[in-house]
């Protein structure tokens, strides 16, 4: 049994929120420099313009989009880790506190009624899965709300099956049309209930872009949906053209022999996503 204190924990979610506020993921810069290539006119200069903001952001140290989005952390805890300290919780809303304050980014979260700012972007949304092993792994997703307004979660009938999956997916893209700052990463969840199939998507989107999912059924849909995506010539910010999407990541779980539940997590062009081991 490992004894490890959460102050680390808060650390290293200082650590994570303070990069992934400021830069994008390397598998997302990659695939917009590919986007770029493949385009011309007004969606190749969207894409140019957003690439080059991400290397001002890097020089200026600035954040690389205004809405810093909501603090999500997908924490994986080996059953041998004995956590010693402050409350787990307490220490990942102090990690995210201090990393939001000190990097001077926007503080977005308040009550959903009464819309009053919480101040210091706490509390963080989080995510624990018990594993094996003697280490924890955080993961640091800063989700906006631009792109997060546009999901949906469909609880299908069996019977639509696999066409019913895609339909759902190109069609919550197809709905969301420039909204989200496309061309935009799409996270899905198959199967599982309606509250665990929402969280497969979002961890979906934890994934680089491009990667290809192990089970060769589910990476075939991400392929077809990616391609029926780009089809609808949305394009980069709207602009029309040939990538709306820079890509279609999938999870999968059990479920009930009477559902088919499948949620849709778009993500902006602006994928940010960090992760340490301790």
């Amino acid at each position: 049994m490992r004894t490890l204190d959460t102050a680390e924990i808060s650390a290293s979610v200082y650590r994570l929120a303070r990069r992934a506020g400021l830069t994008l993921t390397d598998s997302c810069k990659n695939a917009l420099r590919l986007a770029s290539e493949q385009e011309e006119g007004a969606a190749r200069f969207a894409l140019g313009t957003v690439l080059e903001n991400e290397k001002i952001a890097q020089r200026e140290q600035m954040p690389v989009c205004q809405d810093t989005g909501m603090a999500v952390v997908l924490l994986s805890l080996g059953q041998e880790v004995l956590l010693a300290g402050m409350p787990l919780k307490e220490a990942v809303d102090d990690g995210v506190r201090r990393a939001y304050a000190d990097g001077f980014f926007r503080k977005s979260i308040c009550d959903p009624l009464t819309r009053e700012n919480t101040g210091d972007n706490t509390p963080a949304h989080l995510h624990v899965e018990i594993v094996e092993g003697d280490k924890v792994e955080i993961i640091f997703l800063p989700k906006g709300f631009g792109s997060e307004n546009m999901s949906k979660l469909y609880m299908l009938v069996p019977a639509e099956g696999r066409e019913g999956v895609i339909n759902a997916i190109v069609n919550t893209v197809k709905a969301a049309g420039s909204r989200p700052c496309p061309p935009v990463y799409v996270g899905v969840g198959i199967g599982g209930s309606f509250d665990g199939c929402a969280y497969l998507a979002k961890k979906a989107l934890t994934r680089e872009v491009g990667s290809a999912h192990p089970r060769e059924d589910v990476a075939a849909i991400q392929r077809e949906a990616l391609d029926k995506i780009n089809a609808l010539g949305i394009g980069a910010q709207g602009f029309g053209g040939k990538v709306t999407a820079i890509g279609v990541s999938c999870e999968i779980a059990p479920t009930h022999i009477a559902g088919l539940p499948v949620a849709v997590n778009i993500q902006c062009h602006c994928v940010r996503c960090e992760k340490e081991i301790l």
